[in-house]
């Protein structure tokens, strides 16, 4: 097993400044504090949070297009909480963070005062949102592709980029969603998972390629 990854280790392995791993290390801090309360993440995953969570989120940056950003199912602000830290301060493009419990959403919103970061709260249900402009739309451990591609629908325009984090069903969730859904895939090996994988998809729409 890996030793785990500190903030130091995450740092240098993203090029992160200071400031930006200062905000990440308040946005840490503040998550153990409210883990003892509240379980926003799986306790046995904490002695490792900065590999199994914030570089495993921070991962997708390099692959954010500009424009705003949808985060389905945020729960602690994995990923999407991450990438607006690493997009900067108030001025920077929003991430808008869909989380449907209350809890969750009233730490998300004490994360991003603590943290300073560009990022809008909805404590909704991802199918109750009215449609708004994004250029990716992101998610982790939310649901099977098919469904996460389901409750993204009325947001995907042909120039929406999707950013997913799966394990080893990836390619079976790909199968499955090809039945109802045509889209360009690229596959992106994780960063901190040997069996994981990033789906980045383009050009998603209905439909099934019958060639």
């Amino acid at each position: 097993m890996e030793a785990p990854l500190g903030p130091d280790d995450v740092g240098r392995q993203l090029g992160l400044d200071s400031e930006c791993l200062d905000r990440l290390i308040a946005y840490a801090e503040l998550l153990v504090k409210w883990q003892a309360r509240i379980n926003l993440v799986g306790p046995g995953t904490i002695p490792d949070l900065w590999r199994r969570h914030i570089l495993d989120s921070a991962q997708l940056f390099p692959y954010l297009p500009d424009g705003p950003v949808l985060d389905l199912g945020s729960g602690a602000g994995f990923p999407g909480l991450v990438l607006a830290i690493l997009r900067g301060g108030k001025d920077a493009v929003p991430v808008h963070l869909a989380e449907s419990d209350g809890r969750k959403g009233a730490f998300l919103r004490e994360a991003i005062r603590v943290t300073g970061a560009s990022a809008v709260v909805h404590t909704a249900r991802i199918e109750s949102l009215t449609a708004f402009p994004v250029g990716a739309i992101t998610a982790r451990a939310l649901a099977p592709l098919g469904d996460l591609l389901k409750m993204a629908e009325k947001f995907l325009q042909p120039s929406v980029h999707c950013l997913f984090l799966k394990g080893r069903s990836g390619d079976e969730e790909l199968t499955q969603a090809a039945k109802d859904w045509m889209m360009t895939i690229e596959r992106i090996s994780s960063l901190t998972d040997p069996s994981g994988v990033i789906l980045h998809l383009s050009e998603v729409h209905r439909g099934r390629d019958e060639r």
